[in-house]
């Protein structure tokens, strides 16, 4: 654990982990103050001299513009932080959760284990990810928490392999040898000797799915799949595009697309940030 907490440590002084970090906490915070600093209703209509302010520029009004339903962008965009976070997190947790037991399971028993695990991860691996997520919400109902479960059911996949390889290597070594010899129970063996050598590799994953989980959930809100009780960035796109306002006002598409990309390469940042770290091979190649 102190080779974890001290990688932890170094990333965060790392240029690219230090912008990552700043961005997703910001992130955070807007998502957690979001009622109390949106200008207006994000689901208000708004009016200027008694019309509706439809597509509206930017102005002293409203700094980010109003949608082609009069709806205030700033507000809108600031709303949308929050499925993005929590899908983001809880997602990246749930699937690292799983990809991580997999990997430590199959890795440590081998045999008939391991080929069950990893034929199931093949099959995982040739699923097509929005296919399967448009099927699976469709069957139960459009909400953010099943955008989490779907996220954490298919994308563990890559963790588990990964994690695996790494158990591969650690049960052969003297300690654990050792441990199994002092009549360590498996669990113990595999949840107190190995779980924290792999752990560093864990949270890489837990950083890459904050991003792959948030790019899905837009990518799923702009095919019209994603929460209607909730606004988020991939659902503003999808209103700009079915009203023809993509096309015309660029206030409706650049902030939502804007606040992905730059929420995805943060949390991809952070990645390579702890990746280089752990890892300085990899900076010495650059």
């Amino acid at each position: 654990m102190e080779s974890f907490k001290r990688i932890l440590r170094l990333t965060i002084h790392n240029p690219a982990g230090i912008f990552g970090v700043v961005t997703l906490l910001s992130f955070f915070l807007i998502a957690l103050l979001a009622p109390h600093i949106i200008p207006y209703d994000h689901m208000e209509h708004q009016y200027v001299d008694g019309k509706l302010a439809r597509s509206q520029p930017p102005s002293k009004l409203f700094w980010l513009g109003t949608t082609y339903y009069g709806r205030d962008v700033l507000s809108q965009v600031i709303m949308g932080s929050r499925p993005a976070v929590i899908v983001g997190f809880l997602a990246a947790l749930f699937l690292t959760f799983i990809g991580t037991n997999v990997g430590l399971i199959a890795g440590y028993f081998g045999g008939r284990i391991d080929d069950v695990l990893m034929r199931i991860t093949d099959i995982a691996f040739g699923i097509p990810f929005i296919p399967f997520a448009i099927i699976l919400i469709a069957l139960m109902e459009p909400s953010i928490w099943n955008i989490i479960i779907t996220v954490a059911c298919l994308l563990w996949r890559t963790t588990a392999r990964v994690i695996r390889s790494q158990v591969l290597s650690i049960k052969e070594r003297p300690f654990i040898t050792a441990a199994r010899v002092s009549g360590a129970s498996d669990s113990r063996i595999m949840y107190i000797h190995i779980l924290p050598n792999v752990l560093p590799m864990s949270f890489l994953y837990i950083a890459l799915g904050i991003a792959w989980a948030t790019l899905s959930e837009a990518s799923l809100s702009f095919l019209g799949f994603g929460d209607p009780h909730m606004m988020s960035w991939g659902q503003m796109l999808y209103y700009a595009f079915i009203t023809g306002s993509a096309r015309r006002d660029w206030w409706n598409v650049l902030p939502p697309g804007f606040c992905v990309a730059l929420f995805v390469i943060s949390a991809f940042m952070i990645g390579q940030a702890y990746e280089e770290v752990s890892n300085p091979r990899l900076k010495r190649r650059r």
